[in-house]
């Protein structure tokens, strides 16, 4: 379908006149307390993906609630032959609401509130996460229909009910259901905007490896006064082996570890430079001064294209009120690795384990724990999709898309890319302050409103 700027307009106009309605379906999803890391919550989770069939099937799509070892996916086909067939991805479930007490209002009854500047923000636990998002694709693939009667391009939904709860079941699902799955692209709508009113495409999702090291020296723990000096104590040695995975210049120590390291392209890295991105205003905000991690890459660079390695906990020995002078017979330290794009969890899982034994002192033994594992997910900066997403943004917007890496990772996106082969366009309208998995999780009325206006743009480029 080739739309001219007219009938673009006619569409969009589409959008305006029905935000109301657009708002209450939004609204009734938001009710549905759909938490899927409690499983008394069940039965909502199931509720709030026969909400979204039943919303899908009334369109005209081939829609099911289908069933998982866990909370059940969604599943929807408009596919068109002959033409581009995209797989939009989507959560329909969302973190738990404690503390409750610091909830302004009920989280699962919306609350529309005006700010001081006359700004209009909607407060719900998964306004943001990923309900108002979902909903903004959803809203524009209606506007397409009510519209024209037919979409701009084919277009299936993978929409599941457990990404707040590490995706257990998508990998599974995916990998037994592929070829129906099968696409020329995905869409992920579970990012967020650069600024307030700059959107941005996410190129690349960083890996994920945890570890669990537990060093064990003496059978039991020790007096300091009788054994100090003479007795192994495993507080040092955990210590001696965290200081030993950082070099002087704050790159990672572990062999190999960035053998497979790509370097971020130099124009994408010199239009980093000119982002309204302050390293200061960063760190202050979480009361630091002092970039701390690889001399020569800048703050931003650090935290959307590098991987890194971070202590997440250490414990051992007595660490309550007071003192207790003792050698402790256990240490323990929870590390974890943020990959790139082409490195392998499992190689540097082996590498750290490796790096850890070789540095075990007489009288040390080591245990590990492993808690998931991830490759990171990288897209290209350029190509025949992306492109087109970014002038529909900027026509949306009145300003260039920023492209840049997240720092975090979104499980179904590998899997999707390791089952299906699918590089996705990862575009979301959520902002900064929008408190997402924190109490007063909002999304602004202008980030939904524009959210789907950007979608019935993006839908007819790629169509």
């Amino acid at each position: 379908m080739s739309l001219s700027s007219d009938e673009i307009e006619q569409l969009l106009t589409h959008v305006d006149a029905n935000l109301d309605k657009s708002l209450e379906r939004w609204f009734e999803l938001l009710r549905i307390p759909s938490i899927s890391t409690d499983t008394a919550y069940a039965p909502q989770c199931r509720e709030a993906a026969e909400w979204l069939s039943d919303q899908l099937s009334a369109l005209g799509f081939d829609a099911a609630v289908r069933d998982t070892k866990g909370n059940p996916m969604v599943v929807a086909h408009a596919r068109q032959e002959g033409g581009t067939n995209a797989l939009f991805y989507g959560h329909y479930d969302v973190q738990p609401v404690d503390p409750l007490e610091l909830w302004h209002s009920d989280p699962f009854e919306p609350a529309m509130v005006e700010d001081e500047k006359g700004e209009k923000h909607v407060y719900a636990r998964g306004a943001a996460d990923d309900k108002g998002l979902v909903m903004t694709f959803v809203e524009a693939c209606r506007t397409f229909l009510s519209v024209k009667g037919k979409l701009p391009l084919g277009l299936s939904f993978i929409i599941e009910g457990e990404e707040e709860s590490a995706s257990r079941n998508f990998l599974p699902f995916v990998s037994a259901n592929a070829d129906e799955l099968k696409a020329d692209l995905a869409l992920v709508c579970d990012t967020g905007m650069w600024d307030d009113q700059t959107p941005a495409i996410v190129t690349s999702l960083r890996g994920l490896v945890a570890e669990d090291m537990t060093i064990t020296c003496a059978t039991r723990d020790l007096h300091s006064g009788m054994y100090g000096s003479a007795a192994r104590n495993p507080n040092q040695v955990v210590a001696d082996i965290i200081a030993s995975l950082r070099n002087p210049d704050g790159s990672v120590a572990v062999e190999g570890f960035y053998d497979d390291v790509r370097e971020t392209p130099p124009e994408i890295v010199e239009m980093w430079k000119h982002l309204d991105f302050d390293e200061k205003e960063f760190l202050g905000m979480v009361g630091l001064t002092t970039p701390a991690g690889e001399k020569g890459r800048t703050v931003f660079e650090q935290v959307n294209a590098r991987p890194t390695c971070e202590i997440n906990g250490i414990s051992g020995g007595y660490a309550g009120e007071g003192f207790k002078t003792v050698i402790p017979a256990k240490a323990n330290a929870k590390i974890s690795f943020r990959l790139v794009a082409d490195q392998d969890p499992q190689k540097v899982r082996d590498a750290f384990r490796k790096h850890v034994r070789d540095r075990l002192p007489p009288d040390c033994r080591v245990e590990f724990e492993e808690h998931g594992a991830a490759a990171a997910v990288a897209v290209p900066f350029s190509g025949p999709y992306i492109d087109k997403a970014k002038q529909a943004l900027k026509q949306e917007w009145g300003t260039e898309p920023v492209l840049h890496g997240g720092g975090g990772s979104i499980p179904a996106v590998e899997s999707i890319k390791k089952v299906l082969g699918l590089d996705a366009l990862m575009i979301g309208f959520g902002r900064k302050d929008d408190a997402v998995h924190s109490p007063n999780e909002k999304l602004d009325l202008e980030a939904f409103h524009k959210g789907i206006r950007s979608w019935v743009r993006i839908l007819a480029a790629l169509g």
